[in-house]
């Protein structure tokens, strides 16, 4: 998988052109609605944790409802 692996003139070059693309004011706007997608998806995945059942072998009893 050498594909993936980034040296550290690559960085610096992809660096370099998002920083011409978007300009300097655009990043800190880029970032922060990134921080704000990672923050979503850890609350998230979070939730699928909890409202997962404590022992597989016993299936969630449906809550009647009573009128």
């Amino acid at each position: 998988m050498k594909l993936l692996m980034l040296g550290t003139w690559e960085i610096i070059v992809i660096v370099l052109a998002i920083l011409l693309l978007f300009g300097g004011k655009k990043i800190p706007e880029l970032m922060h609605g990134v921080g704000k997608g990672v923050k979503s998806f850890k609350d998230g995945m979070n939730g699928v944790e909890d409202n997962k059942p404590e022992s597989p072998d016993s299936p969630e009893k449906p809550e009647s409802s009573k009128q």
